[in-house]
C-alpha cells in the first residue's frame, strides 16, 4: 500500500492519458496539484483509497452522451465521498503531425463518444473514424505514427503535450457540450449549512413492494425539496431496478431535506449519503 501523500506533493487522480479533458479540468481547478493519470476509473478510485492521491476528478454526466455508466456502478460500493463538483465546456480540435494538410487525411482517431460528438467535420472531410481508448490516447497514437493520413480529435491540451498541429478548432457539433465532474475524497467533508447553494447526493434501495418508489419519493414533494437527479441501477445481475442514485438541492440539516430523508427511510432498505457539497457556479448560469 502506498504511503499517504504529504501536503507538499498533493495529487489529484483522473482517468485517461495526459491531455484528456479530465486532465484539463484538474489543471483548471487544482493548478498547484500534481495530476495523476490512471488507466481506468477503477485505478483512479484505488489511487485515492490507498493514499497515492488525495482526490480524484471523475466525469459523471455529459450533456450530449448522458451518464458515465461505469462511475454509477463504482460509487455505491466505494468508500470515497463526493466533496465537490466541476463543469467543463467540452472543446475538441482536429489535430495531426506538424505540416500535415487536411487534404491528405484519411482516418480520424478518438474516443467513441468524441467521434459521435464531431460527426459534422468527419462527414465533411470524408474521414474514416477509428475508435481509441480515449481522446488524449488517440493524440499520442497519431503523434507516434507520424502518418500524414491520420488525424486525432482531442482537447487542444493534447496537441500541446504530444507536439501535434491543430488543423481545426472547435469541431464539436454542439456548442453546449458540457461534462459534469465530481471530486472524490477519502474523507467525508460536509459543506456547512447556510453558506450558499448545497447539493446532497445519496443512493437508496427501495423495498420490493408495489408503488415503493412513488412512496419513497413522496416526502421530497411534500417537503418542497427539488430533486435534480434520479437514476436507477440493476443490482446483482437482476433486471428489476431496485437501487437509485439521487441528488437534491439543499443540506441534510435543512428541515425539508431532513424530513424527506427520514420519510425515505421508511420505504427503503438502505440510504447512503455520498456527499454534501457546494454547487458549482455553472448551475446558476
Amino acid at each position: 500500500m502506498s504511503e499517504p501523500t504529504s501536503p507538499s506533493r498533493r495529487r489529484i487522480a483522473y482517468q485517461g492519458e495526459p491531455g484528456a479533458n479530465s486532465h484539463l479540468v484538474c489543471q483548471q481547478h487544482y493548478p498547484d496539484w500534481e495530476a495523476l493519470a490512471c488507466a481506468s476509473f477503477e485505478d483512479a478510485f484505488a489511487a485515492v483509497e490507498n493514499g497515492e492521491a488525495d482526490l480524484a476528478m471523475i466525469p459523471i454526466d455529459n450533456s450530449i452522451a448522458g451518464r458515465v455508466a461505469d462511475i454509477h456502478h463504482f460509487l455505491p460500493t466505494s468508500d470515497l465521498h463526493i466533496v465537490g463538483e466541476r463543469f467543463l465546456r467540452i472543446q475538441f480540435a482536429l489535430m495531426a503531425t506538424p505540416g500535415t494538410d487536411v487534404s491528405t487525411l484519411r482516418t480520424v482517431h478518438s474516443h467513441v463518444h468524441a467521434l459521435g460528438q464531431c460527426r459534422g467535420v468527419i462527414r465533411e472531410l470524408g474521414l474514416t473514424p477509428v475508435v481509441s481508448g480515449d481522446t488524449a490516447g488517440a493524440a499520442r497514437e497519431v503523434a507516434e505514427a507520424q502518418d500524414p493520413t491520420q488525424a486525432a480529435i482531442a482537447p487542444p491540451l493534447a496537441a500541446e503535450i504530444y507536439g501535434l498541429e491543430v488543423l481545426r478548432s472547435d469541431v464539436e457539433d454542439e456548442d453546449d457540450n458540457t461534462t459534469r465532474f465530481i471530486v472524490l475524497s477519502r474523507d467525508f467533508e460536509q459543506a456547512p449549512r447556510g453558506e450558499g447553494h448545497v447539493v446532497t447526493s445519496f443512493i437508496f434501495n427501495v423495498r420490493n413492494l408495489p408503488a415503493a418508489l412513488y412512496k419513497a419519493l413522496g416526502g421530497f414533494a411534500t417537503n418542497g425539496v427539488n430533486m435534480t437527479k434520479l437514476e436507477s441501477y440493476m443490482v446483482g445481475g437482476h433486471f428489476t431496478a431496485t437501487q437509485f442514485l439521487a441528488e437534491v438541492d439543499g443540506h441534510p440539516e435543512d428541515p425539508g431535506v431532513k424530513n424527506a430523508l427520514e420519510e425515505l427511510a421508511f420505504f427503503t432498505t438502505e440510504v447512503k449519503v455520498l456527499g454534501v457539497y457546494r454547487a458549482d457556479e455553472f448551475r446558476s448560469r
